[in-house]
């Protein structure tokens, strides 16, 4: 589960970076229900999706020479700088080294060992994004990794998470949960999964998170990403206790899940 009151550890920002803002906030609204409201002067260098009125995620123009679009989740942490001393400590590298955005907050990026992207926000004035957890927003994240073992050596000491693994039917490999490590299994916000570098295509064999936003019917919501085009890596698909879900791609090439919940 994962809430609004970004705990160490917790994810509690995401931002798109895509090659054409005015086409991805039309993509989004329509597949998830969006609204787009422009920050600044230039609606074509991003701005901030809501749901029913509440902050769901950012969207900036992707600008650096050969990256992918895609999307990148922030987790909290009480200090930015100590947290990258960390990440350099651990084999990782920093992207974006920590920053102030005004008194909002401080941030970063980083890529770990492997070279897939994560960043923090050390909160200030603005927690994170308003609403989670429900139809149209952030209900999970995930990375896919070639090596599950490494990587969660690696963020467990960063971030403080631990992880509890567990098998895949079918014979589909193991699915590591992540909590941080001072809160209940109630407060899990995410899992990794270890693939073949040849099935990570969207990044040329390195690991990537994507998110995974809560639909009220993933089979309808996956025919609007294809109705506006969009497509499909896996599904839709049941998984047992988990919910109906499906891996889709945006027009511009960003990765997420669409899910589900199991009950609803």
């Amino acid at each position: 589960m994962i809430t609004t009151d970004f705990a160490p550890g917790s994810p509690c920002w995401l931002d798109l970076g895509a090659p054409d803002v005015g086409a991805a906030a039309a993509f989004y609204g329509a597949v998830l229900g969006w609204d787009y409201e422009a920050m600044g002067d230039g609606e074509e260098e991003g701005g901030v999706f809501r749901k029913d009125g509440k902050t769901v995620a950012g969207l900036g123009r992707l600008t650096e020479e050969g990256a992918r679009s895609a999307w990148m989740i922030y987790f909290t942490v009480t200090d930015a700088d100590a947290t990258t001393r960390a990440v350099e400590q651990g084999g990782g590298a920093v992207r974006v080294r920590p920053r102030d955005l005004g008194d909002w907050g401080r941030m970063a990026q980083f890529n770990d060992p492997l070279g897939g992207q994560f960043a923090v926000w050390q909160p200030g004035t603005n927690k994170g994004v308003e609403l989670v957890d429900a139809p149209g927003s952030l209900s999970w994240t995930e990375l896919y990794t070639s090596d599950a073992a490494a990587s969660k050596e690696f963020y467990g000491t960063v971030l403080g998470w631990r992880f509890d693994d567990m098998e895949l039917p079918g014979g589909g490999g193991t699915y590591s949960l992540v909590t941080p490590a001072s809160l209940p299994d109630e407060r899990m916000h995410g899992g990794v999964m270890q693939l073949p570098k040849e099935h990570l295509v969207l990044t040329h064999g390195r690991p990537y998170w994507h998110p995974v936003f809560d639909v009220t019917d993933c089979d309808a919501a996956v025919a609007r990403v294809t109705d506006h085009g969009g497509s499909l890596q896996m599904g839709p698909e049941d998984a047992e206790g988990v919910g109906r879900l499906a891996v889709c791609v945006d027009p511009a090439g960003a990765d997420f899940v669409l899910l589900t919940p199991s009950g609803r």
